[in-house]
């Protein structure tokens, strides 16, 4: 196990978002977070990397109590973020945004460059464009690309297929199998269960910020999950 949240209550101001949630994320494997919009996807993320601090329940990481420790504390034990709607700045280059993810490391890192670059050979011809004018797909692999240069041991990935194209999907598909194959641990929050069958091993339903299901992906991908708790 490399990560787990165990009876977590998160709020936003006096709104309790997430309800005694439970889970855990094996290493090596993708976990999949599966719920409509607004179902607390985002914010349990957001309490693994301490963004939230819940009131209630603890967040273990690679066998640390991590409760109270702050988000630059997680990053530097390896936790890594890649947001869906922000995590790059707009108006820096791909190269810049690249250079202040790898600052700060040791020079015995195992993410260098040009092995980001061997996952994701599309990005290097974009080095010289600002990040800002990217589109949704080439946004989506400049942020893998930033998180796996701040050296992860998990990386939690908030609905990576949200805005962008359906060949653009089966592309972020290929770039997590190959980090899965790679050993790397994945939470994935996701919506389109269709997309996340093929990653992930164990999944958890949360609906209202409260867990309602969980078991194999095979079992939480199934048509009467899907069309119970991710039917719009």
């Amino acid at each position: 196990m490399i990560a787990e949240l165990r009876e977590v209550d998160s709020y936003y101001a006096d709104s309790r978002a997430l309800h005694g949630v439970s889970m855990t994320v094996e290493e090596g494997t993708c976990t999949v977070l599966l719920g409509r919009n607004g179902a607390g996807k985002t914010t349990a993320l957001k309490t693994i990397i301490g963004e939230i601090v819940p009131r209630r329940g603890t967040v273990t990481f690679d066998g640390h109590d991590i409760t109270k420790a702050s988000v630059h504390a997680r990053a530097r034990r390896g936790l890594a973020y890649v947001p869906s709607d922000a995590g790059i700045f707009a108006r820096l280059t791909v190269d810049q945004n690249l250079a202040l993810a790898a600052r700060g490391r040791g020079r015995d890192a195992q993410w260098t460059r040009e092995r980001v670059y061997s996952l994701l050979p599309a990005l290097p011809r974009l080095e010289h464009r600002a990040a800002g004018v990217l589109s949704g797909g080439e946004r989506q692999m400049l942020k893998l690309g930033m998180a796996l240069l701040s050296e992860p041991k998990l990386i939690l990935l908030d609905e990576p297929t949200q805005g962008v194209a359906p060949v653009v999907v089966g592309q972020i598909r290929v770039w997590l199998s190959d980090l899965l194959k790679e050993g790397m641990s994945i939470l994935l929050s996701e919506q389109n269960a269709a997309f996340a069958a093929k990653l992930g091993s164990r999944a958890y339903v949360i609906e209202k910020g409260v867990i309602v299901a969980n078991g194999s992906m095979t079992e939480m991908s199934a048509p009467e999950v899907v069309n119970r708790y991710l039917a719009v």
